[in-house]
Parts: C-alpha cells; sequence; structure tokens
C-alpha cells in the first residue's frame, strides 16, 4: 500500500517524524497499518483540539468516531484526508484516499457522471463513472442533473466520485446526517455492502451510536482533544439490532458519550 506522510510543522516534531520515517522505510507501518498517526496536535488561536492524539487503522478496517460536537472529529478527518496541514506530530496515510462529506458537494453545472470523475488525474472516460454509479446502485441517473436528484440519490453520486478514485482509505464524515430515516438505513446498508465488497479501509464520523455499532469493527470515542474510549464490535454480520448484545455495546457507547441510558429508556 503506496503511503504519504503529512510532514510536522512544527520543528519540535521532527524528531518523532524522522523515527516514523524510518519505520515506514522498512515497511513495517505500510504492512500493518493503514492509518498511522502518531502524537498529532491541532490547535485554533492557541486551544489544542487535538492534543497528541494516537491512532492506528488496519488495513481492511471500518472504524467509526464518536464524540460530542467540536471533539475534534471532523477536524482529524480533514487532517487525514490532506485538507489541513497546520499540524504537529506525524500523520501516515494511503496516497489512494477519499472523502465523502455530509453535504454531496456535486457541481449544478456538470451532470451526474461528470461529478463523479470531478478531479479525477488523467483523461478517465464516461464508463469509469458509469461502472461506479451502477455500483451505487444509480447508473439510470448518469446523465442527469445534480439538482434533480433526491437527498439519498446526490449522497449516492458523491459515494461513486469516492469510490472510483480506487481509496485504500475512504474518510466518510456523517455522510447519513441529512437523510429521512428511511434513506438513512438504505445508505447504511450499502456502505456496509461496499466496504466488504472493496476491502479498503474506512473511517467513519457520525454521531449516531446505534449506526456505530452497526458499521464498525470497531468504535473510538473522542474527548479533550484524544481518543478516550474503544470497543470493538465482535457480533457476526449481518447485525441485528434487536440483539441483546447489540443493545448492550449500545448503552455502553451513549454512557460514554454522557447519556443516561435509564433515563432514556423510561
Amino acid at each position: 500500500m503506496a503511503t504519504d506522510v503529512h510532514r510536522p510543522v512544527n520543528p519540535k516534531a521532527d524528531q518523532t517524524a524522522q523515527a516514523t520515517q524510518a519505520v515506514r522505510a522498512n515497511g513495517t507501518v505500510q504492512a500493518a497499518q493503514a492509518v498511522h498517526v502518531e502524537g498529532l496536535t491541532r490547535s485554533f488561536d492557541g486551544r489544542a483540539v487535538i492534543d497528541r492524539l494516537q491512532l492506528d487503522v488496519r488495513p481492511g478496517e471500518f472504524v467509526a468516531l464518536l464524540g460530542r460536537s467540536g471533539c475534534g472529529k471532523s477536524t482529524l478527518l480533514r487532517i487525514l484526508a490532506g485538507l489541513d496541514r497546520d499540524i504537529e506530530g506525524t500523520v501516515l496515510v494511503p496516497r489512494r484516499k477519499a472523502v465523502a462529506f455530509q453535504a454531496p458537494r456535486l457541481m449544478p453545472w456538470k451532470k451526474v457522471w461528470r461529478n463523479v470523475l470531478l478531479g479525477l488525474p488523467g483523461k478517465p472516460g464516461r464508463a469509469v463513472a458509469e461502472q461506479a454509479l451502477k455500483e451505487v446502485g444509480l447508473e439510470h441517473r448518469t446523465d442527469a442533473w445534480p439538482k434533480t436528484l433526491s437527498g439519498g440519490e446526490a449522497q449516492r453520486a458523491s459515494l461513486a466520485r469516492a469510490l472510483v478514485r480506487e481509496p485504500d482509505l475512504l474518510l466518510l464524515d456523517e455522510p447519513f446526517g441529512a437523510l429521512d430515516a428511511l434513506t438513512r438505513i438504505k445508505a447504511q446498508r450499502l456502505v456496509g455492502e461496499l466496504w466488504q465488497r472493496r476491502g479498503c479501509a474506512v473511517l467513519l464520523v457520525t454521531h449516531d451510536v446505534e449506526e456505530a455499532v452497526l458499521l464498525a469493527d470497531r468504535v473510538l470515542v473522542m474527548d479533550d482533544g484524544v481518543i478516550a474510549h474503544e470497543q470493538r464490535i465482535d457480533i457476526d454480520r449481518p447485525r441485528d439490532i434487536t440483539d441483546p448484545r447489540f443493545a448492550e455495546l449500545r448503552a455502553g457507547l451513549l454512557e460514554r458519550l454522557g447519556v443516561d441510558t435509564a433515563a432514556e429508556a423510561a
């Protein structure tokens, strides 16, 4: 797996960077991890939103990231995507990565298939876009204008745009947050199927605990700029939300997030 390094901006982090570069050189990180983050700090106006964070994600692993608003989840995702490099510490990520945000961010003046190819290197043909759209069940909307798509269709087009890049790491920033309940369930199922088919590592940022337990191999809870809790989800797939073990894991994570599950049940 090819990797790229977001180098530390602060010279104090150089020693850590050099050590990680040495590990990279002998292939250890490449073989063992899809994502390796060490001592990551990101500050805004002198306040550390991410504070010496450590994170590893294995190749092919589905990780969900939970946390209160403002805890740094989306900031971390933007750093992994290469959209924010004003950092201290070391970040190693696959060169082939893609991101889908809550807003589909489709260009209204381009048809759906052209949106899928937007920003792709080289001159890929329409057939490349059509294949990606077929994979997300949107082949019948290839020539549509974005304004004619439903919310679920627009999000699937955004996923197709990510998948067409053949990512080793797929970053999802609350991609289902704006969808209605039924469309959300369908979108969750689609992402789970795509992940199992593609085998890429996935990092999903979400506020939905049930969604995290439904999809992830491992759920991380972020608090005060660090990973404060890790929960492995050892339930066989496909998962049933009525399974007592599912309910137990969900309740435990909600408590970690400060939600009184006894009051919720009442």
